[in-house]
């Protein structure tokens, strides 16, 4: 399974079946992933482990969706860079 499919449990809060994803994933997504499991679980410790891991910043005041939306778009960014249409190396 992807990391996609586990934001998709996430989004409906089922972190359950998002952990059982993300565990087995050692990529800065999803490790930000498993801080946002271990978040919904009520698992704060954990999460800043996973956060820490994953390379950000813990939030102060978590909010679930905002995390799950900036996940989401870090992983639209950097599914664009490689074919970048904006890269101007030859200007």
């Amino acid at each position: 399974m992807t990391i996609g499919t586990a934001i998709r449990h996430l989004k409906k809060g089922d972190w359950q079946k998002a952990h059982a994803i993300v565990q087995t994933d050692e990529s800065a997504e999803a490790c930000w992933a498993h801080g946002i499991v271990h978040m919904l679980e009520g698992d704060v410790g954990n999460a800043r482990y996973w956060y820490r891991r994953a390379r950000r910043i813990f939030p102060l005041a978590f909010d679930a969706p905002q995390e799950i939306d900036a996940l989401v778009a870090a992983l639209k960014g950097r599914q664009q860079e490689p074919g970048d249409s904006s890269d101007e190396r030859g200007s």
